[in-house]
């Protein structure tokens, strides 16, 4: 196994499917279909929010964010995953490393910030709903767009540069397909306390915080579709709800899992974490478009009014 002694700039191998190799080529086909369905599911979505006058509203502006963070993330990682199936690319360098890791974590941080102004926009919705448009104002929906780029920015920045300080002296093989940060901490023969004790305060202070005020914001929009007579206004309230909680479903679980085996399941099969990886990778990209184009009537209409536009005239 290749080993580097006291390199601060190494080159790392990425991994694929541990055990499956020689299914790299067949394996690519699922991953170039998820893909696919991630980057034209969001594009369009990002498409029909932007160009329809119907959708100029914070709630369809929030979702295009999500849309954006979602085709980010993929392009960030789309280059070494077919990299490995398609040409047994495995190598990555330091500083490519570094640079993927700050765009994966970014984009990440970014989407859980979106899912929290999502539900604050949801409450307000359902709350107060006489000065929606009034709290949630285009400049307001910018200064929220500018807060959740610096936010996830001043977190990361720090958090690489502690890695730029860590020696490698171990084995240079990365568990996953990308570079995610717990995974290169754990390669470096230098003391990583500070490096796990700021990684641990990141996810804290983003995820971690970001789903707090979640569950606290359907706690108040429970008790005001509590406090609404009607049964039909309560259901009709409730599914304005359904597609974001799904979205923030799909989203936690898998970054909760991802994390959780990363620094407790040290005995856990290789392709545990490689599962989970490309879950938590994949699965928001693919599953967002597709739950707010079935669930939400407004996107549909969009999406069939620009399909009608662009098909045959008889």
């Amino acid at each position: 196994m290749p080993i580097f002694y006291n390199s601060t700039s190494p080159t790392f191998l990425l991994t694929g499917v541990p055990g499956l190799e020689w299914a790299h080529p067949w394996i690519s086909i699922p991953f170039c279909c998820l893909y696919l369905t991630a980057l034209s599911g969001n594009s369009l979505i990002l498409f029909v929010v932007l160009t329809e006058p119907t959708l100029q509203e914070p709630m369809y502006y929030f979702l295009s964010m999500l849309s954006t963070t979602d085709i980010d993330l993929c392009i960030s990682t789309i280059v070494t995953v077919l990299g490995i199936f398609w040409l047994n690319v495995r190598e990555i360098s330091f500083s490519a490393c570094l640079s993927q890791m700050f765009f994966i974590h970014l984009f990440t941080f970014m989407e859980s910030s979106v899912l929290l102004a999502m539900a604050f926009d949801r409450f307000v919705a359902i709350s107060d709903p006489l000065r929606y448009a009034a709290i949630l104002t285009h400049a307001r929906i910018a200064q929220i767009g500018l807060a959740v780029i610096t936010r996830g920015t001043v977190i990361l920045t720090p958090l690489v540069l502690l890695l730029k300080r860590l020696s490698f002296c171990r084995s240079r093989v990365l568990h996953h397909s990308y570079c995610f940060h717990p995974d290169v901490m754990k390669l470096s023969c230098s003391d990583t306390k500070i490096n796990s004790a700021f990684g641990l305060t990141a996810i804290i202070s983003t995820a971690g915080v970001d789903s707090i005020f979640i569950l606290l914001s359907y706690a108040l929009i429970i008790r005001s579709v509590l406090s609404i007579a009607s049964p039909g206004e309560r259901k009709k309230a409730f599914s304005t709800c359904i597609s974001h909680i799904t979205a923030v479903a799909i989203f936690y679980i898998p970054l909760i899992s991802l994390s959780f085996v990363h620094r407790f399941g040290k005995h856990a099969p290789p392709y545990v974490p490689t599962l989970i990886a490309n879950v938590y990778l994949l699965i928001p990209p693919v599953m967002n478009p597709i739950i707010y184009s079935v669930k939400t009537k407004q996107i549909q209409r969009a999406i069939l009014r620009l399909v009608h536009c662009k098909g045959p005239h008889v």
